[in-house]
């Protein structure tokens, strides 16, 4: 199953500049494969480095993140719309780094999962080469504890 852009900000609340998933590629049961085409229009380039453009690693994860969320929704449709927040990040590594023109290749498994808690594991790739991976934690907000 693919996701276009518009069904991606039909579940994410993002918006420019900080959307930084593009389409869905791949969505199965426990996994997902999603893209984002990193330009040299991305803001963050700006200062980060002007004469040497790299994407910064946080936004690589974000991306990730962002991508999990699309997934987590997968699996509880019931929640689309409630926010989705991010509990933290383990075992995160940095391989290479990522440039304008590049296209990030975003791939998320769900390890585990207890009710609208979920880990993953992500991992991002530029022309099959792995460029930074982690596990994520995030939650699905249920309303229930409010």
């Amino acid at each position: 199953m693919t996701v276009d852009i518009l069904e991606v900000m039909r579940k994410l609340p993002h918006r420019y500049p900080f959307l930084l998933v593009d389409r869905v590629l791949e969505l199965e049961e426990e996994t997902l494969v999603a893209l984002k085409n990193v330009t040299i229009n991305e803001p963050f380039f700006q200062g980060h480095f002007p004469q040497q453009p790299i994407m910064p690693g946080v936004l690589i994860m974000e991306a990730l993140a962002q991508a999990g969320g699309i997934l987590a929704y997968a699996k509880l449709p019931e929640l689309v719309g409630r926010p989705v927040y991010f509990m933290g990040m383990d075992k995160v590594r940095f391989r290479k780094p990522v440039r304008p023109g590049d296209q990030l290749i975003l791939k998320l498994k769900i390890l585990r999962q207890r009710g609208a808690v979920f880990r993953m594991q992500g991992e991002a790739f530029v022309d099959e080469q792995m460029v930074a991976e982690g596990e994520l934690m995030a939650t699905i907000d249920t309303g229930k504890n409010k």
